[in-house]
């Protein structure tokens, strides 16, 4: 699990903004012990499960080996 930390850094999240997750710590957040290259499926729709938790969004982009959080922008 995340550290108690970024519970609170998801909470306080200003809109727009972006929480970023380098991939190593995505994958012993998430699903320790199941690899890392490549980040497992378990890893990224857990990631993406605790993100919805804080009404966050999750994307994990492969190419720079990180993943981001952000708050939804509501819609107008």
């Amino acid at each position: 699990m995340p550290p108690k930390e970024m519970d609170d850094v998801l909470t306080k999240l200003p809109l727009r903004i972006g929480a970023y997750v380098p991939e190593d710590l995505i994958e012993d957040w998430f699903a320790p012990g199941t690899g890392m290259n490549p980040v497992s499926k378990i890893a990224l729709d857990n990631a993406e499960v605790y993100g919805r938790r804080f009404e966050c969004e999750f994307k994990y982009y492969p190419e720079r080996y990180e993943g981001v959080f952000w708050k939804f922008v509501p819609a107008m």
